[in-house]
């Protein structure tokens, strides 16, 4: 395993789980469902249910525009290759109850700086809670590139109901031409909970550097545990670097990234403040 570890340690809506509804018959341990929000919309969410009771819940942020384009009964259009939603029945497979959202119903083609604002963490903070009340335990968010806007934005924002933990992966932390928004413009201050970040080290999208993985770790000055996992190797890259399928994507690493964010997760499942 060619993987090295850098470590840093420190110290709602009443009944949404009866509302959390299928929207279709299940498709083998997959299926579509479908929640409102206490803003008025409604989020389609894909289910997918481990063998056993689950350990934990998470919700899986993709990157880019955010669109997967659920389809009935349980099919992802679009970005079905990004790293999380490629990877959703390995997390299934180490315990886990996974929830991939789509867009909300009033958003047209993408989440283009929304993932930092009040009603995108008002959208996950009714997710959390249908899960909870589906499947009682942890919850924990998992954002992927532009998704780890999404992932850290709830834990910030969400003072009460919030997730149980955070994981980053890839990190955001540089603004472009479709989104001024980065992990940075979340005040990650705010976060209280367990928060690991993992990196490729060779990973050569020029929004998500290596580098900026410190700084947001460094920010996260109240969060009770933060690690910082750092990966090497995998499979030559087969897309431009800022496309899943490169080290941005950890391609050729999934099993053992998705393993290590399990093992983690599992670890400080305990560890959240109020």
């Amino acid at each position: 395993m060619n993987r090295r570890r850098l470590s840093w340690a420190g110290g709602a809506l009443l009944g949404l789980g009866i509302l959390l509804t299928p929207h279709a018959t299940r498709a083998a341990d997959e299926e579509i469902r479908t929640i409102p929000t206490p803003r008025g919309v409604t989020l389609p969410v894909l289910l997918v249910h481990p063998a056993g009771p689950p350990v934990a819940s998470v919700i899986l942020f993709i990157g880019g525009e955010g669109r997967l384009a659920l389809q009935p009964p349980a099919t992802i259009g679009h970005a079905r290759g990004n790293f999380l939603a490629r990877t959703r029945q390995r997390f299934a497979r180490d315990g886990f109850l996974v929830a991939l959202p789509d867009l909300p119903s009033d958003r047209g083609a993408d989440l283009w700086n929304f993932r930092t604002s009040g009603a995108h963490a008002e959208d996950v903070g009714a997710l959390i809670a249908a899960l909870r009340a589906t499947a009682p335990g942890p919850v924990w968010v998992i954002g992927t590139s532009m998704g780890t806007l999404s992932a850290a934005n709830a834990a910030a924002r969400l003072k009460s109901g919030g997730p149980d933990g955070v994981v980053l992966t890839s990190t955001v932390t540089r603004t472009f031409k479709q989104s001024g928004e980065s992990v940075l413009t979340v005040g990650l201050g705010d976060i209280r909970v367990p928060t690991l970040l993992v990196h490729h080290r060779d990973d050569a999208c020029r929004v998500a550097p290596y580098a900026g993985a410190s700084r947001v770790l460094a920010a996260l000055e109240h969060a009770p545990a933060k690690e910082l996992l750092t990966f090497q190797g995998g499979s030559p890259p087969q897309s431009e670097p800022c496309e899943a399928r490169s080290a941005h994507g950890y391609l050729g690493l999934e099993a053992e990234v998705v393993d290590a964010i399990a093992a983690w997760v599992r670890a400080h499942s305990g560890s959240a403040t109020p």
